[in-house]
């Protein structure tokens, strides 16, 4: 019932192509407050769009690196006190600085402190872009609806596919006023008003660490050049699939993907993007 209430937006390949053009003329900085297992796969992937990368996580100095970056990218991966004061401090910076937000959930539900925490958050500030997997956004959704019913993960790996989750997501949307982005065989993006759905990757990409901490951290190299953080959202994870989907081609298991992975990246252009994208 609820989709019927949403307007279905497509954008076209020569859509996704100009936003990646635009982080390649711009080369936004993108911090990240990231969790310890991904950090050089983001930064990686930030660079091959052409995008440049921060790792800072020290409370002395997150706000000010925030204060001189085009996005901030925070991911709860690796979970401590101390980083989530850091997160607090970060996104109260961006708040005032008008810098986008991008909120990776990873493996919410998982524990009490990680629940928790997340609640805690949203005390301080609101992502623009809320970016995880179906078991994290139908967690998400429940916890902050005060109707959480057990977890649905197992590790950082959701046992729900995107279609159980569509719900949670338009319902984060609105209550929080974002985009939420769900990632899965069919991508779905909304922002409580619009969706649209990506329908690009591979099986492959569930097999390497840290491929939706990199979807996160495209999205946010995408919302410091659009404003329109729909578009951004959407555009991220087209990008991130096409490459997946292209390297899975190439690669003979997870080791080569990841190379192939970054290349697909670096090369992808408008031609790629008008042969590949659905």
């Amino acid at each position: 019932m609820m989709m019927e209430h949403l307007m279905k937006v497509e954008l076209s390949a020569e859509d996704v192509a100009s936003d990646l053009a635009k982080v390649r003329a711009v080369s936004p900085l993108v911090h990240n407050v990231t969790n310890l297992v991904v950090m050089k796969n983001t930064a990686d992937a930030l660079l091959a769009v052409g995008a440049s990368a921060v790792m800072a996580h020290a409370i002395e100095e997150v706000g000010e690196m925030v204060s001189k970056s085009d996005a901030l990218v925070l991911n709860i991966g690796t979970l401590d006190a101390q980083w989530l004061e850091a997160v607090r401090e970060a996104g109260q910076e961006a708040a005032v600085e008008g810098v986008p937000i991008v909120l990776d959930p990873v493996g919410v539900g998982m524990t009490e402190f990680r629940m928790h925490s997340l609640m805690d958050m949203m005390e301080y500030f609101t992502p623009d872009i809320l970016r995880g997997n179906p078991s994290e956004i139908a967690a998400f959704w429940e916890a902050l609806s005060g109707e959480f019913s057990g977890c649905r993960s197992r590790g950082v790996d959701s046992l729900l596919d995107v279609e159980s989750a569509r719900e949670s997501a338009v319902n984060l949307a609105r209550r929080l006023g974002c985009v939420v982005s769900v990632s899965g065989s069919t991508d779905f993006i909304t922002d409580g008003v619009r969706y649209g759905e990506v329908h690009n990757g591979s099986v492959m990409m569930t097999r390497v660490s840290g491929m939706g901490c990199t979807a996160s951290a495209l999205s946010g190299a995408f919302a410091a050049v659009c404003d329109d953080r729909f578009r951004a959202a959407v555009s991220a994870m087209a990008v991130n699939g096409m490459a997946g989907e292209a390297a899975a081609l190439r690669s003979r298991g997870n080791g080569s993907f990841q190379v192939n992975f970054l290349d697909e990246l670096y090369d992808m252009n408008a031609a790629t993007a008008g042969k590949m994208l659905r």
